[in-house]
Order: C-alpha cells, then sequence, then structure tokens
C-alpha cells in the first residue's frame, strides 16, 4: 500500500508565540519562562511546573484550561488528549491539517520543553518496584516525540542547559530549521535512552525468578550511551575514537573529575580502568600499576604504616620499576602528599583515585603531562560485562572477588603443612592480585605485595618462568615504612631502571589463576624457591602436582574458583 505525500515547502525560521512547559527538573525554569514572558510568549504548563511558575508571577494557562479536563489518575493522565498533542503535531505545510485545527479551535504550540520522571536515578536509589514503576513517565516522552517528529515547525527542548538559547531565540524570531532538526535529534536520543533503560530494568526483573542463583538472562539487553567527549585518535592515531557516558551505570571512570593535566587519550582511559579493577579488589589502602592493560605492580599498605597509601605505592613500583616507567596509577584511598612526592619522581601517564590531598595535587600539579583523576561518589563497575563481536556482544556476570573460593576460611590445604598467619595472608593477597593481570597468570607475592608477574602468556609454564624471571631480574628491595617527610624509604632504581636486583621469588608466595595442566609448571616456582602456593585445583592431573608439591615439601591449597581475564 502506498500514497502520495502532498508536496510541502520547508519553514526556516519559525517565531515563538506559544510555548508548553512540562518538566520534573525544575532547574532554570524562572528564568526560561521570565525570558520567554518578555519575548511576549503565551506559555501553558502543567501542574507542579504551573505553580512554580505562577509563583514567579508569570502568566501561565494550566493545561486543564487547554483540555477542558482536569488531570486524573494522581497525574497520570493529564496532557493525553487532542488540544495537546494536535497543537503540537499539526504540519503547517499541509492546508488539512490547519484547516482541522480552526475547525476544532486548537492553537498550535510552537515551543515544547519537557523533561522526563527520574526512572534511572529512582532505580539506583534501590526503590521498591511500585515506586520504579510510578517513574515511568508516559505524557512526557508522547509530547517529546510528537514535537520531535514536528520539528518542520516545532522546537523541542529536553535539556535546561539549554534554556538560555531558548529565551535568546524567543526575542530574535525563533530557531531555524537547522537547529530544529539538532534539537529533535537531541529528544529522539533522549526517549530512545529513557526508554532503554526501562525495557532493560524490566527484563531483569525476571533474572533470577526460581531463586536458585542462577541468571535468567533476559531477551532484551540495552545500552544508552551518550558522547561525552571526542577523543584525539583510538588505540593508533589512525584509529578515530570519542569516549560515551551510560548514565544509568555505576559512576565510573568516565564521569571522573579531570583535575590536572592534558586530556586523557583511549589508551589512557584503557589502561585507567584496568587499574582501578585491580586497586579496588582490596579493602585496604592498595595501589596497582598498569601497563598495556596489565599489571606490572600491585600492593597493600603495611597495617603499621605511618602512610598507608604511601607505603602501598612505594611497594607496588618496586615490583618492576622498569615497566612502571610511562604507567597507569590507582588507588583506592585518598592520594597523600607522601605518595605523591614518590610519584613526582616517576615519569607517569596517569594518577587515578577516589580522592587527593591538595598538597599532593599541588606537587603533582608541577609536572606537566600527568593526568589527575578524581572519581565521582558512588564509584562501581557494571553487574555484567559486555564484549562486542561480530555481529553481536558477549554478556557476562562480571568477575569479582567474592566467590566462596576466594575465601581462605574455605580453602582446601592440598599439600604440605597449614600456613601461618603470615603467609596465608600473602597468599589471600597474591590471589585477589593475581585476578588482576591477563591469562595465563602466575603472581609471586611477599609482605602484601606483588614481587613478580607472569602474564598473558598462551602456556602456563611460560608465565611461570616470566613471574620468576621478572622477581629476580626487576625487582627492589623495599622498606615497609615510609620516611618522615611521607616519601617511600629504598625505591631508588640504577640508571637501568633496576636496583640491586635481588632474588625475590626464594621465599614468595605464589597464585595461579587456573589450575596447573602439569607438575612442570609448579616445579619452576618449587626451583626459584616459592614456599606457598595457591590456586584452583580441578585439573585431571592434580594428583600428579600435589605429588610434587608434597615432595618439595611446600604448601600449596586449591580455592575452587578460578579468575581467568582474557
Amino acid at each position: 500500500m502506498s500514497f502520495t505525500q502532498p508536496e510541502r515547502v520547508s519553514i526556516d525560521r519559525v517565531p515563538i508565540r506559544r510555548a508548553l512547559i512540562s518538566v520534573y527538573d525544575k532547574t532554570g525554569l524562572e528564568e526560561l519562562a521570565k525570558g520567554l514572558h518578555a519575548a511576549g510568549v503565551k506559555i501553558v504548563s502543567t501542574g507542579s511546573t504551573a505553580k512554580k511558575i505562577a509563583a514567579a508571577g508569570i502568566p501561565v494557562q494550566g493545561v486543564e484550561e487547554v483540555t477542558g479536563s482536569p488531570e486524573m489518575l494522581d497525574g497520570r493522565v493529564k496532557t493525553l488528549h487532542p488540544r495537546v498533542h494536535g497543537g503540537i503535531l499539526a504540519d503547517r505545510r499541509v492546508p488539512a491539517h490547519m484547516e482541522t485545527l480552526a475547525g476544532m479551535e486548537i492553537e498550535t504550540f510552537d515551543l515544547v520543553v519537557v523533561n522526563l520522571y527520574p526512572f534511572v536515578e529512582t532505580v539506583k536509589s534501590g526503590a521498591a518496584q511500585d515506586d520504579v514503576v510510578e517513574q515511568i513517565d508516559i505524557g512526557g516522552p508522547a509530547m517529546v516525540r510528537s514535537a520531535a517528529k514536528n520539528h518542520a515547525a516545532v522546537a523541542i527542548v529536553v535539556d535546561p542547559g539549554f534554556y538560555g538559547q531558548v529565551v535568546t531565540a524567543a526575542a530574535e524570531g525563533g530557531f531555524d530549521l537547522k537547529t530544529r532538526r539538532r534539537l529533535a535529534a537531541k529528544a529522539f536520543a533522549h526517549t530512545a535512552a529513557y526508554d532503554n533503560a526501562v525495557a532493560t530494568w524490566t527484563a531483569s526483573q525476571f533474572k533470577d525468578e526460581d531463586g536458585d542463583g542462577i541468571i535468567d538472562w533476559p531477551a532484551y539487553a540495552g545500552l544508552s550511551l551518550e558522547r561525552s567527549e571526542v577523543l584525539r585518535y583510538g588505540e593508533n592515531p589512525h584509529q578515530q575514537a570519542a569516549l560515551y557516558v551510560d548514565k544509568a551505570a555505576p559512576a565510573g571512570i568516565a564521569q571522573a573529575d579531570q583535575l590536572h593535566g592534558k586530556a586523557m587519550s583511549y589508551n589512557n582511559f584503557v589502561d585507567a580502568d584496568a587499574a582501578l579493577r585491580a586497586a579496588f579488589d582490596f579493602a585496604e589502602p592498595a595501589v596497582a600499576i598498569i601497563k598495556h592493560a596489565n599489571p606490572c605492580g600491585v600492593a597493600v599498605g603495611s597495617a603499621d604504616a605511618e602512610d598507608p597509601i604511601a607505603d602501598a605505592h612505594a611497594k607496588a613500583h618496586a615490583c618492576d620499576p622498569v615497566s612502571a616507567f610511562g604507567g597507569v596509577i590507582a588507588a583506592n584511598s585518598t592520594v597523600t602528599a607522601g605518595m605523591a612526592r614518590t610519584v613526582a619522581g616517576i615519569f607517569t601517564e596517569v594518577v587515578i583515585a577516589p580522592a587527593f590531598e591538595p598538597e599532593a595535587v599541588e606537587i603533582l600539579s608541577k609536572k606537566k603531562n600527568i593526568r589527575l583523576l578524581a572519581l565521582p561518589e558512588g564509584y562501581g563497575r557494571y553487574p555484567t560485562e559486555f564484549r562486542q563481536v561480530s555481529g553481536g556482544m558477549l554478556v557476562q556476570a562480571t568477575d569479582k572477588v567474592d566467590a566462596d573460593g576466594d575465601n581462605p576460611a574455605n580453602w582446601t590445604l592440598a599439600a604440605g603443612e597449614a600456613a601461618d598467619e603470615k603467609t596465608l595472608a600473602d597468599l589471600s593477597f597474591a590471589w585477589t592480585a593475581c585476578r588482576a593481570a591477563k591469562s595465563n597468570a602466575i603472581l609471586l607475592a611477599d609482605n602484601g605485595a606483588a614481587v613478580g608477574i607472569g602474564m598473558g602468556q598462551v602456556n602456563r609454564l611460560d608465565s611461570c618462568r616470566l613471574a620468576v624471571e621478572r622477581a629476580n631480574t626487576l625487582g627492589v628491595t623495599v622498606e615497609s615504612d615510609v620516611d618522615g617527610a611521607g616519601g617511600a624509604s629504598n625505591v631508588g632504581t640504577t640508571e637501568s631502571g633496576v636496583s640491586g636486583a635481588p632474588q625475590r621469588a626464594r621465599g614468595a608466595v605464589a597464585s595461579s589463576d587456573a589450575f596447573f595442566p602439569f607438575a612442570d609448571g609448579l616445579q619452576i616456582l618449587i626451583d626459584a624457591g616459592v614456599r606457598a602456593v595457591v590456586q584452583p585445583g580441578g585439573s585431571v592431573r592434580d594428583e600428579e602436582v600435589i605429588a610434587a608439591a608434597n615432595a618439595a615439601g611446600i604448601t600449596m591449597y586449591f580455592t575452587g574458583a578460578r579468575h581467568f581475564f582474557h
């Protein structure tokens, strides 16, 4: 079925004579209404919006006067009426439309200003289901879409930040067609994001209907992304890139406040997010140093340190000072002046943390290019992880260090004697820190700090060799406290970036993100002098691996949990 559309001539500038305003967010409302009134615009409004405009002494017509029908059902129905939508949707380029309006004595609207109920914010607050449902806006999206569809004559505004331009346009003869098209595009994106949030939340209500702890994956999953900034380039200079923000997600690096430094790059964002993932796995003050999305240092501050976060950074840096050059640092607590003094002496791309002491900002701001990012309140991660594949997305529950097998109390002693308190603490640290390294991953640790990391290898043997080699050639020895000036002790390096190169594998503990398929990988660690190992277990050759551990007289625990990170 087809029909011929009547010829329509575009209207460029449309004077604003009558406006419909219905907003939940009242930011800037009085100034907008005053500006429109001063420009001779007749204002029609709804409910609390109309009351606020009237309270400011500005003439306003209630929408019920236009429709001849009062608001009903606790405000659920107020603008869903032909006298509202007819005035918005009538195509002024079509004579029959205008004749219909004239016959029904319906006036047109030239401007519609609407923002929607705070659905996303209500969901984030943890509100009850009925309270969330009440924030599903009906009339608002209908008005927005109606005005956006008819942008040939109607301007639709959904952003209070645009009100100043609205007032200017009203005084200067209205918006031109190009601007109305841009406003319509923004409005459609606004309602699309809103509908996506509603659809995603509604689908999520069935994620575990039978209560068995297994996600009943919904038939629909969506993300609503709003461009935050255009980046200089992507992973490589020939790739264009931009940063988008998901307002429905927990606040994260995309919403961080940059306190100092040049603009963030694509790779900076990737590495800084990986650093946050590593540092925030710990409850204690912790620091992670990342290079190319892999950790080159992770540590927690000693409980008796005068400045625990500075201590954590000193120990993390000591793991691999060579790779830390040009790295990205994340701290899970406030960056102190003591930590800043140490960081200032090391070429660093980014430091990100929940907060910075004023003196720390002053110290680090002397470095022109270092980027300082303060996390927003409520930092968190998606409950699910998305990974793009050709033609679609993979979605999985986010990996966290919260499984039963991540608690040392639930580990199974598979070989050797039970670990003493200090050894068990180091094993627990190593197990948690190992999650941050790309698979296959082996991490050696001592005194709450990584001392050697083997990551991203295609077999576990190479990861074991790499962890030992890095522990014995790249690291430096660091005292666990900080000096009187607040800086870390004994973190200096030679011109080659290496100081002392102690044999740190000997006496360390080790963790493996997945089981040892053969005993040969474990044997590399045993030969290097590792005293205890924690690993998931579960290999068909576990008995062979256990026999090797017992023969060497080392302690080995099975967690029953795995943390692959591809």
